[in-house]
């Protein structure tokens, strides 16, 4: 199966974003080709359209449901299965945003706190602590904030992410009826 030149270059381009969204080339090719394809796809089909091995497509397949990222359908009388995406962009954006902090930001908290934890024993430690527990603050804080965006529903969140703008205008506007003044942090 040929694919059209903006399903091609789609797929080509989601593919080198990939590697800086949490997944290999191979793999967010797939997964682009499974996002804007009209069907469900599969593997054989995925293999063939993307010109890459059985094999390759049978791992990107299972690193994509271990990341919770596709749904599997079957057709009556085929004994094949068939991936597809979610429906819901948001919903996408949503599980890659748990399933990154999971991976990614769970971990890192941790660390920070089993140091955070532990008593210094010089003056660079205590600087160092210091540092940590204001990078650990700063991590959790955040790391709440996404579990209460994750929390919302998909039109909800669309809703939230609509008013960004405007709730960020609002903080100019705060700034420019106190003349200007700014945070200490934002002197930097």
């Amino acid at each position: 199966m040929k694919l059209s030149t903006k399903i091609e270059t789609f797929v080509a381009h989601f593919g080198e974003m990939g590697s800086r969204w949490g997944f290999n080339r191979t793999v967010g090719q797939m997964y682009a080709l499974l996002m804007i394809y009209s069907r469900p796809l599969n593997a054989d089909e995925i293999s063939e359209m993307l010109s890459i091995s059985r094999s390759n497509v049978s791992m990107g397949l299972k690193e994509l449901q271990s990341w919770r990222l596709l749904k599997l359908t079957h057709y009556p009388g085929d004994r094949k299965e068939y991936y597809k995406t979610p429906d819901d962009i948001i919903e996408v954006a949503r599980i890659v945003l748990e399933e990154r902090h999971k991976r990614e930001v769970a971990p890192t908290l941790t660390m920070l706190r089993d140091e955070i934890m532990r008593e210094p024993v010089s003056e660079e430690g205590k600087y160092a602590q210091q540092r940590m527990t204001e990078i650990y603050e700063l991590i959790d804080t955040v790391s709440k904030a996404v579990d209460e965006l994750a929390a919302l529903s998909p039109n909800d969140l669309r809703k939230m992410m609509k008013m960004g703008s405007s709730v960020a205008s609002l903080f100019a506007f705060k700034d420019k009826l106190v003349g200007g003044k700014r945070d200490k942090a934002e002197e930097y």
